[in-house]
C-alpha cells in the first residue's frame, strides 16, 4: 500500500513554515550515544537525529526499490528546526540528510533502506535519496563552501554505494520532480560548481 499517497497532507513548504509554532525545540532533541551513532548511520560521518516513524516508510531498499536518484532540498528553515519537524510524528515529512549551512555538519534522520516523505512523489521517494540543506532559496548566503563541500561528499558516497551516474540527470534539485511545485534549491544553487565537487569528492 502506498502510505505516503494515502495520508493527506499540506505541502512540505508549509509544513517546514510552520514548524516554528509547532517543532521542539532542538536543544530539547536527544543527544545520540557514539555506540549508537556508529551503528545507525549510513554515512559514518553523520550524526543520528531521527525522525519520527510516522513519517517515513519503512522498507528494505535497494532490494524492495532500487536507487538511482539523488534530490537535492533547501529546507526554508534553519537546521535545529528542521530536525525538530522531522522529529514530530504529526509532520508526515522527513529527509535522509540534513546539512548545517555554517559548518557542513550532516544529520542522518532517515536509514536510506527506508523511503523518506521529501519529494512529494511516491515513485520518486522510493527511488531517491532526499538532502536537505539549511536555508532559504532566496538567500544564497546559507550555501556556503563548507554546505557544498561537505554535502558533495556525502552525495559521491551515496553515488558510489548505489552505482549512480554524478551527473544533473541523476542528481537533481526538488524543482525537477514532477508534479511538484516547489522552486528548491532555487536559482542561486551552483549546479556546476556542484556537480563538479560531487564528482572530485
Amino acid at each position: 500500500m502506498d502510505i505516503d499517497s494515502a495520508k493527506p497532507r499540506l505541502s512540505r513548504r508549509r509544513l517546514l513554515q510552520g514548524a516554528a509554532l509547532a517543532a521542539v525545540p532542538y536543544a530539547l532533541l536527544p543527544a545520540p550515544s557514539a555506540d549508537a551513532q556508529s551503528t545507525a548511520v549510513d554515512y559514518p560521518p553523520a550524526e543520528w537525529q531521527p525522525a519520527s516513524p510516522s513519517n517515513y516508510t519503512s522498507a528494505d531498499r535497494p532490494d524492495g526499490y532500487a536507487i538511482d536518484r539523488v534530490v537535492i532540498h533547501v529546507t526554508q528553515e534553519t537546521y535545529g528546526d528542521t530536525l525538530a519537524i522531522f522529529a514530530n510524528p504529526q509532520k508526515a515529512v522527513s529527509a535522509h540528510y540534513v546539512v548545517r549551512s555554517a559548518d557542513g555538519h550532516v544529520a542522518q534522520c532517515v536509514h536510506e533502506a527506508d523511503i523518506a516523505w521529501h519529494a512529494g512523489n511516491w515513485d520518486y521517494n522510493t527511488r531517491s535519496i532526499g538532502i536537505e540543506h539549511e536555508g532559504w532559496v532566496d538567500q544564497p548566503a546559507y550555501f556556503t563552501d563548507a554546505l557544498y563541500e561537505q554535502s558533495a561528499k556525502l552525495t559521491a558516497a551515496i553515488c558510489d554505494r548505489y552505482g549512480i551516474a554524478k551527473d544533473r540527470e541523476h542528481i537533481i534539485g526538488h524543482y525537477e520532480v514532477p508534479g511538484t511545485d516547489h522552486t528548491d534549491p532555487g536559482p542561486d544553487w551552483d549546479w556546476v560548481r556542484y556537480i563538479r565537487l560531487v564528482n572530485f569528492a
